[in-house]
Parts: C-alpha cells; structure tokens; sequence
C-alpha cells in the first residue's frame, strides 16, 4: 500500500482518488501495487483531465436522463414513492476481450447443459435414474411442474431468456453465483446505462472499441419467432406483463416498444379452441408467441394458482396443444433452484462430457446433516440463502449479521434444513464509482444475458450491479443495489500498456 500512497502524494491532479483503498478485492481498474488496468486506460487518462464540479455535472445529467425516460424500478415495502430511478454511477465497467470470450464460453455451455436437463427431467429422467441428481430434490421441489411432463418445446430450448449473475473472485477468475432461468430482469437497464455511458464518455468510448448491445431487441424478437416453429410466417409475439404495478414494468414496456410488439396483460387475451387470441380495436387477432414476463404460478388459474388474475385461462391447454409457445417455458425455475445449482457442474459433465468453463461457487446443502452441522458452526462466515428465493430476500450474510439475527436464522436452518443452501463469504471484486465527488470503489457483480432458442447468443455486454453501501455486499436494487454500464472490448491487442496512479 505504500507504493500507492507514494504515487497519489505525486499525482497533484488526482485529488479525487483520495480515500479509494484498495482491500483484499479484486479491483477492476486498479492492480494492487496501484497500476491501472490496460483495459482502463482510457477511461483513466479522461477521468483525469475531469474536475470534480464537471464528474458531478455529468452525474447530475446521466440521473435526469433515467427520470425523463421514466427508467424507474418499484421497491416493494418502500414507504416512499412506489417507483424510483435505479441509482446509476457514472463510470462503466470495462472487461477485457480475453475475459469476456471465457465469459461467453462458460455461459454458452452452462444453458446448453441446463436446457438438456430440463429436457430430461420432464421427459425421461436419466439424470435422476442414474443418480447423478437426487430424484427427490428436483421431483419434490415447489419450481418443479408435472404439467410439463413430455410436453414438446421447440429446440428443446425451455430457456429463451437467461441472466446468470456472476462474481469475480479475489482471485481475478469469474465464478457463476446462481442462474436467472424464469423471468430474469436487468436488461434494459443494460440497454438504458449504454445510451447514457455513451453521452457521458463519447471520445472515450469511440477509442476503446467497445462491443455494441444494441442489437439485443432484435436478437429476442427473433429468438422468441424461432419458438413458433413453422405455424406461421411471420409469427405473432406479445409480451405478457402482470401491469403496471410490477417492480419491472418498465422493462417490459421498454422491450415491447423495441421490438415493435404488443403489450399485454392477461386481461387482452383470450383461449378459443387451445388457441390464444389478442382483443384490439380491430377484433381479434391469433397470437404465436407469448413472451412472459408473469410467474409460473399466475399463468393460468385453471392449472396454478386459481386465484390468480394476472394470466389467462386455458393458455396452458393451448400451449400443450402445441398452438403458443410461452417463453420462457413454465417449469424452468427448478433448473435455477439454489439446492439443483450444486451440481450445475455434474450436469454439464452429464450431458456434454466437458469440464466446466465457469465454475461455480462452493456451496453446502443444507438438507446434509453433515453439511448442516458445519454451516451452523460456522454462521459467521456463511452466506445462507432460502433455495427458491430471490431478489436478495430469505438470505444471511453472516459477517454483516448481528448475533441475535444469526440466532434465528439457525432456528430457520434447523427447522427446514432442505429450503437452505450456505456459500462461504466472497469479496465480490470493486469497481469505482463516483460518491460524493470522489472516485471510491464500490463491490459490484455482473448479469450477463443469454439467448437460447434455434441457436444461442450471449449479448456482448451485461447489466453490472453495484452495491452502493460502503463495504456491503448485497447489489440487488431491490435491496438498495444501483448500476453501471458494462463495456466488453472488442480487440485485446488495443489495450495499452499499464500506467500507475
């Protein structure tokens, strides 16, 4: 750190960097001796010739912009206003191309496999014949939907919209923290934070050379068209949003108008004969492809949940009839199951015969008692989540609990062992982010999106989360998290040569 220290007391122009510590994390722009990252570079040298009234004038900017488009996220609980913007930091995450083409191998395989499991489970069940998965964890999960049993999915693509959050260790590597497999959200704020970046840093970005997102609206569109099969030319997709009171409304108005698609709540559509009809102004109309953005549980009340308004009744007989497809496909969620994540690596192995690309974090089953016995033990050091949670909710992260809180969620862990997995506590890796006028680093992970319907696509570029509490952990903007841009470099060779602080 001493080295550090010598370099900021020469640097008369870096002000800003003061109080930026660099911990036992991987920092994504600085090395530990205080270089700057050849991917930075760029980013660096701008940044430098900024004066803290400017950073924050562009600050100021960039947020006004997310209001004026209404980009807003809906905080259940919140006593404040229902909706608010996500907060947004100023300054993009960079991966270098070498990471990112290990990135989009790893992911590209990891679907590949979890779409063949899922194919299986509801099919012919191998995997759990052979004992490579617990039958009774996948059969006796909530997620798990016997309505899906031998029902045909075209491509055997259960999966069309995948977002796997993924960390970096202190070690430098990537590692896969949990699989988005059911209505995963984020990627129009990955659109949203490139538009702004860009208006933000545009010389900067124009030299660095960074992959463009996009063409992510028009890859979806014809991903979710791939899934109509040859039922008609030119299919007709809608989006299926539960409304405007959704914490993700936004999103899924935002995708709709990109793709030139209808939106539509399960009140706009209608089951004639195991087909699925949109009412408009003009009649009706047949609908092909429906794009979910409602849970499982709400899809149809007469096959879930009967109290269910939020989707349509008889869609699932349509679909089994072969009449709609609904993406992503209904049952998908036990492929996503914290307890099923563990052996992620098991089913790669299973399916495609490889090892795995990314590999995921080490993780303890609860449901072993030896297992248990040790997590209980060690509840100061675990982070516990509930399998079929999400959001950052039915979670401990036991350095950052209290006594009495740990006291109870071992009370949780003993009654209902099965519901709970442990994973050790990670130092995600930090990024800089701008507070209060100083550059400062800020823990972030990354959500890549990946497409998956005749072929697979991985979106050069991910939505970065950023928890903007000092020292925490949790990035969920549900939990308080905010955001950055990510930019994916296209060319490794262009990157320069370190620089020092």
């Amino acid at each position: 750190m001493s080295g550090i220290k010598a370099t900021r007391d020469t640097n008369k122009r870096s002000g800003r960097l003061e109080g930026y510590s660099l911990g036992a994390a991987y920092d994504e722009m600085f090395s530990p001796d205080g270089a700057t990252r050849p991917n930075y570079q760029l980013l660096r040298e701008r940044i430098r010739t900024l004066s803290r009234e400017e950073l924050a004038d562009r600050q100021q900017t960039l947020e006004r912009s997310f209001l004026l488009q209404g980009i807003t996220f809906t905080v259940y609980g919140a006593e404040s206003a229902t909706e608010q913007i996500i907060p947004t930091d100023l300054f993009p995450r960079i991966i270098a191309a070498p990471d990112w083409a290990k990135i989009e191998s790893g992911l590209t395989q990891r679907l590949l496999a979890l779409n063949l499991f899922l194919a299986d489970i509801y099919g012919a069940q191998s995997i759990l014949s052979d004992g490579v998965v617990p039958r009774d964890l996948v059969l006796g999960a909530p997620s798990y939907r016997r309505q899906m049993q031998h029902l045909f999915v075209p491509h055997s693509a259960y999966v069309n919209v995948c977002g796997s959050d993924l960390i970096r260790g202190e070690d430098g590597d990537f590692y896969v923290l949990e699989d988005n497999l059911r209505v995963p959200s984020g990627v129009s704020y990955m659109l949203a934070n490139r538009e702004a970046s860009r208006r933000t840093f545009p010389g900067t970005f124009r030299q660095a050379g960074v992959r463009g997102v996009e063409r992510y609206p028009d890859l979806l569109l014809a991903t979710l068209k791939s899934m109509a099969g040859d039922r008609r030319g030119n299919p007709q997709v809608v989006v299926l949003t539960p409304g405007v009171h959704n914490s993700a409304y936004y999103e899924h108005a935002y995708l709709a108008r990109l793709m030139g698609v209808p939106l539509v709540e399960g009140r706009d559509l209608a089951v004639h004969d195991n087909r699925v009809f949109m009412r408009t102004t003009d009649g009706v109309r047949p609908v092909d492809v429906i794009y979910r953005r409602v849970d499982d549980d709400f899809v149809d009340p007469l096959i879930f949940r009967r109290d269910s308004s939020l989707g349509v009744a008889g869609l699932f007989n349509a679909y089994r009839s072969g009449h709609v497809a609904i993406c992503n496909a209904p049952g998908t969620g036990i492929a996503d199951d914290k307890a099923v994540y563990a052996y992620v690596p098991a089913i790669i192995r299973y399916y495609l015969g490889e090892d795995t690309i990314l590999p995921n974090v080490e993780t303890f089953l609860c449901r072993e008692p030896t297992q248990l016995d040790h997590v209980l033990a060690n509840l100061d050091k675990f982070v516990v989540k509930a399998v079929g949670a999400s959001g950052g909710y039915g979670m401990l992260v036991g350095p950052h609990a209290s006594a009495e809180e740990r006291a109870e969620f071992a009370l949780a862990l003993k009654a209902d062992p099965e519901n709970y997995i442990a994973q050790p506590t990670i130092q995600l890796s930090t990024a800089p982010c701008l507070v209060d006028g100083r550059m400062e680093p800020r823990h972030v992970d990354l959500r890549p999106f990946i497409l998956s319907g005749e072929k697979v696509v991985v979106t050069p570029g991910a939505l970065t989360r950023v928890a903007l509490k000092r020292g925490s952990l949790v990035v969920n903007s549900s939990q308080g998290g905010g955001s950055k841009d990510t930019w994916v470099l296209a060319d490794g060779d262009a990157q320069l040569a370190e620089t020092t602080l």
